[in-house]
């Protein structure tokens, strides 16, 4: 059995195949009790494109979204990882080519900025990749 991430939502709204579902994405702190008096207490709506054929689903339903969890550290190595190695991979390229550092830092950051439009331009292939499937809850 596969190890599974699992995110209760409700539908936002369908259009053909593709199921809309709002989601809270809560920080670790937000259900302390204290939170009410902490600055770093806070939660996110998200919007998760889900496609589901079935047509089983309506419109305001509670669902589960459910996901592997080797998508969600794929994502965070996209996300994250790569950007920062190629950010310390030019830094030091330029270092040891002797440029100034403000242009080691100028082209780490021009560099960053071409990733994330790389990565922009393939989202329908990543889309294909991290693929969520949705379940109804049980009442």
């Amino acid at each position: 059995m596969k190890d599974t991430i699992n995110h209760s939502g409700t539908i936002e709204r369908i259009e053909g195949d593709t199921v809309f579902v709002k989601i809270v994405q809560q920080s670790a702190c937000a259900g302390c009790h204290a939170k009410s008096m902490c600055m770093a207490a806070d939660s996110k709506d998200k919007i998760i494109e889900v496609t589901d054929r079935s047509g089983s689903f309506q419109v305001n339903e509670q669902v589960i979204i459910q996901g592997e969890t080797s998508m969600g550290l794929q994502a965070v190595f996209l996300a994250f990882v790569l950007p920062l190695l190629l950010i310390v991979f030019i830094i030091v390229f330029g270092t040891d080519q002797q440029w100034n550092e403000s242009i080691s830092a100028l082209s780490a950051l021009v560099l960053l900025a071409v990733y994330y439009i790389i990565l922009y331009l393939f989202r329908d292939k990543l889309k294909k990749k991290f693929v969520f499937t949705l379940n109804k809850t049980k009442n």
